[in-house]
């Protein structure tokens, strides 16, 4: 009997499981509760195996498919050509000595043990991020922001480059471009360390492109800004912890990495230098930072070993965590808030009644704490600091055979200019002219 889509459809559940035979070991089950399933009966080493081709789908009936989509396999779903096709693949193996049984029972034992994305998450921040990335802290923040939420429980090894793109479509469309960047930038090196460790066969980022244009922030403070800022910063109704509101200004008055300010240790202070240790600066490459009298002001006791900014969550024993101070800022002063309800270019946001006030506490325009260390330089560039100083007291990487051969490390002249910023800085927020400026002898190379 050569089977037919009329004849698959015209067979009746019975009381009793039926099997249907065209040839060759291949057939048709009916249960008693209507499923049709294709299968294949064959003898391997004297054993016979039953070998379950998949669901007949009478809404594929008729058509002349060569293949099984995906939500098909999912579902078990197939047509009579499809399942034929299963059939003639399965016989031609069977005849070259292999157990297609066996072959899929294994195929079937290593799904189970593939990991879901929340699986893969978890040995990705174990196993690589924590042990290379200062900043792992944000990795896991983000993945667990929208990454395992989403695709938690599925197998890694289902996410297509379709899913990715869906998932960081959602993010821009809630208003977070940048974040959907973050997000994206996390995703590919988790899969790209996947292929690395041979959990998958490649990657589903291949060929997925940045989310949003990157766009270099230039947000400087001005000193009216500032003025604000700092007076807020000291309002005991603000909603933000002391030790946030402390970092926050200290990193305005070293021009430092908010990174490196929260995990600064009493250990690291000696007299009026902090020297930031290798295993923490961005760079690698140990920092002296010169602390003015309003720096030593912020850190408070710095005797003895022991973070400055030290966790709420005491029990923890760490300083608090790097993405704190941006969540603080964005808890007082929304992301992309102007200041200003009349130039808000969110709809959503003009529209919801309140005055500017009652969402934007701290009274600036949105910032970030970079923003802050940019504040710092851009205001010693003014004063007319070298290229060089700035570039000390912000331990950026010299360039070219300047970072061989020039080893100076500029310290008298890093105070100089931290001192003049801290006259600059107390004159704003005082609102007065600053006093005892010490003219600079060079100028800024143009």
């Amino acid at each position: 009997m050569k089977f037919t889509d009329k004849y698959i459809a015209s067979l009746k559940p019975e009381g009793k499981m039926v099997d249907k035979r065209e040839g060759g070991g291949f057939g048709i089950r009916v249960l008693p509760s209507g499923v049709k399933t294709f299968f294949y009966i064959y003898r391997f080493d004297g054993v016979r195996r039953f070998l379950n081709l998949g669901h007949y789908d009478p809404k594929r009936a008729g058509r002349d498919d060569t293949a099984i989509s995906l939500d098909e396999a999912r579902s078990g779903g197939v047509s009579l050509s499809g399942a034929r096709k299963l059939y003639t693949e399965a016989k031609a193996k069977v005849d070259k000595g292999i157990d297609v049984f066996a072959e899929k029972a294994l195929k079937a034992e290593e799904r189970l043990k593939a990991p879901t994305v929340a699986e893969l998450a978890d040995e990705y921040l174990t196993r690589y991020a924590k042990m290379r990335k200062r900043s792992w802290e944000e990795d896991e923040r983000i993945l667990k922001r929208d990454v395992i939420p989403a695709w938690g429980r599925r197998k890694a090894a289902d996410i297509t480059k379709r899913d990715i793109n869906l998932l960081l479509d959602r993010i821009i469309d809630r208003g977070a471009p940048v974040m959907a960047n973050n997000t994206f930038k996390i995703i590919r090196r988790m899969f790209n360390y996947a292929v690395e460790k041979d959990i998958l066969v490649y990657s589903p980022a291949l060929g997925v492109k940045l989310p949003s244009p990157k766009v270099e922030r230039e947000r400087v403070l001005s000193e009216d800004e500032i003025k604000v800022l700092w007076s807020r910063l000291d309002e005991p109704s603000l909603a933000m912890s002391p030790e946030v509101r402390r970092a926050l200004k200290l990193v305005l008055v070293t021009a430092q990495r908010p990174g490196e300010v929260i995990g600064m240790n009493g250990s690291e202070i000696d007299g009026r230098w902090w020297t930031v240790p290798t295993g923490r600066a961005k760079n690698k490459k140990a920092h002296r930072v010169y602390l003015t009298d309003l720096a030593l002001e912020l850190i408070g006791d710095t005797t003895g070993e022991g973070y400055v900014f030290p966790s709420p969550r005491k029990a923890t024993g760490q300083h608090i965590l790097r993405h704190a101070l941006s969540r603080a800022i964005v808890n007082n002063c929304p992301s992309g808030c102007v200041n200003n309800c009349a130039s808000c270019e969110n709809d959503g946001c003009k529209e919801d009644g309140k005055e500017v006030e009652e969402k934007n506490t701290l009274g600036v325009a949105h910032f970030t704490p970079h923003d802050l260390r940019r504040t710092a330089a851009t205001f010693m560039a003014e004063a007319g600091e070298m290229d060089e100083v700035i570039d000390a007291v912000l331990n950026h990487v010299k360039e070219g055979v300047k970072k061989v051969y020039n080893l100076y490390r500029y310290d008298k002249e890093k105070r100089v200019a931290l001192e003049a910023w801290e006259r600059k800085l107390k004159a704003i927020v005082a609102g007065t002219q600053p006093e005892n400026v010490i003219p600079l002898r060079r100028s800024r190379k143009g």
